[in-house]
């Protein structure tokens, strides 16, 4: 009786798609693909990385999640399971650095926000001298690090309230967009051309170097592996739900590049890149608020959303990571005890400090670009060359599952048969690290160096740290 009541208890295969996407997906993604792939040239990009990444990734972080349903880690613990403690170790501390760089991009993409929010527009913002932003986002990023370091939990409540706000809008656009010409059938829309050539894209150096931003995208769904074996009959259903996902986001990415096409030429965007990198999502509601004939008031919502989600998730950026690296088992055994220390609010007050001396080196290295456009611009390219490191140790993990597999037991499995699996982990480990590797150049040098310097840096101290507590381990057991 109850096993029955349990199992009425849990979610439907929908609730968990829906659940999924509103982690996953974004407006952001939309413009970033509309703008990078050369407008509805996107479309054949996205559909490709659907089917061939997407799903098996969000597949193989079911079997996982299935398989580790107790594991509180994510993926630190499953691989700490399938590989050892010392790689767990290394796979949170991947997961905490490529948030160095997101870190810094959430007070750049606030300050810009609260640009459109309070002025309509980003002219006086973008006229400033860089060092003056850089300034600016600099006194930003140590306050939020002062917040963090005083434990408010407030701020997490607001981040989902931004959140699930950002989501609604990125839905209504669509919609709205789609429903702007009946509704206003003199306004200037532009045709768009439906033949291949609109839709194939040209597969050159700039297409290479610009898949990561698309990997980024669609990156994340081991967010959702604590749910897998809350939906009913996880075996039946959990793929459902990613199918329900990876379809959704593929119409979603579809239909957003057609609406952002009704509105803005590509030859025009790739003319003004950095502008439409930096300021595309408020320029298309703005667009979309005058078809609809109540001027800005769409971009005011989305702007003071965005203030909100952007300050309200560096906060957790700078927490979140952190404590899933410092507060794992292994954080005793591979790093310096100094860094494990708490202050009276229980936040790891020499992390922090860690965070303020990588982020904020970042920020002032950005000083040095010719304008806040260009910055903006530089941490988009930089967060998807960096960020979609860590999906690395969602693949190697898997590929370990399989590989022991009579060890574990679990509810749902991919497939059975190994040959496919294998191919599917080692496939999707391949796609990213090239998509990763191939998005460091910019024909720009000092884009180039930091796309180049960041990583090795980052990497350069989770090898640096192991080797410090040994050492202080072997001093301590000296003076014992």
């Amino acid at each position: 009786m109850v096993e029955s009541t349990n199992e009425h208890k849990k979610m439907m295969w929908s609730t968990l798609a829906m659940m999924a996407f509103s982690t996953v997906w974004g407006f952001g993604n939309v413009v970033n693909g509309f703008v990078y792939f050369d407008g509805t040239k996107v479309v054949f990009s996205w559909v490709l990385m659907f089917l061939l990444y997407f799903v098996p990734y969000a597949l193989m972080v079911g079997e996982l999640g299935a398989t580790f349903k107790n594991a509180e880690g994510g993926v630190s613990s499953w691989v700490n399971a399938t590989m050892g403690a010392k790689w767990a170790y290394y796979a949170g501390w991947t997961y905490w650095a490529c948030h160095i760089v997101y870190i810094s991009s959430k007070g750049t993409g606030g300050l810009r926000a609260m640009s459109w929010g309070i002025f309509g527009n980003t002219n006086w913002y973008d006229s400033i001298p860089t060092a003056w932003t850089q300034l600016a986002t600099l006194v930003v990023f140590l306050f939020f690090c002062w917040v963090t370091s005083r434990g408010v939990p407030v701020l997490k409540s607001l981040a989902t309230v931004a959140g699930s706000s950002m989501f609604i809008m990125s839905i209504l656009f669509i919609v709205m967009m789609f429903a702007a010409p009946a509704l206003n059938p003199h306004a200037s829309y532009l045709s768009i051309d439906f033949n291949w050539k609109n839709l194939l894209p040209t597969f050159n150096v700039k297409y290479l170097t610009s898949l990561s931003i698309l990997v980024f995208a669609v990156g994340g769904c081991e967010k959702i592996s604590p749910y897998v074996n809350k939906v009913q009959d996880p075996s039946k259903n959990f793929p459902k739900a990613m199918m329900a996902l990876a379809i959704m986001v593929m119409i979603s990415a579809i239909l957003g590049t057609f609406a952002m096409a009704m509105m803005f030429d590509p030859k025009i965007v790739n003319n003004h890149l950095n502008e439409y990198i930096s300021n595309g999502p408020y320029m298309a509601f703005q667009r979309l608020g005058e078809y609809y004939h109540v001027g800005g008031l769409f971009m005011y919502i989305y702007s003071w959303c965005n203030v909100i989600g952007q300050f309200s998730t560096l906060v957790i950026s700078i927490d979140a990571p952190l404590r899933m690296l410092l507060g794992s088992k292994e954080a005793k055994a591979f790093i310096p005890k100094k860094l494990l220390k708490l202050n009276k609010h229980g936040a790891y007050i020499n992390g922090i400090w860690m965070v303020v001396i990588l982020s904020g080196g970042l920020i002032i290295a950005q000083a040095l670009l010719p304008d806040a456009q260009s910055v903006m611009a530089q941490l988009v390219k930089l967060n998807s060359t960096t960020m979609p490191m860590r999906y690395l140790w969602v693949f190697a993990a898997y590929i370990a599952l399989r590989k022991q597999q009579a060890k574990f037991a679990t509810s749902y499995q991919m497939t059975k048969n190994q040959g496919l699996a294998y191919t599917a982990g080692i496939w999707c480990f391949t796609v990213t690290a090239a998509c990763c590797i191939l998005g460091i150049y910019s024909p720009d040098p000092f884009t180039l160096f930091l796309n180049i310097a960041t990583p090795i840096v980052l990497v350069a101290l989770g090898l640096i740290l192991p080797a410090i507590k040994k050492r202080q381990d072997g001093e301590n057991a000296l003076l014992d």
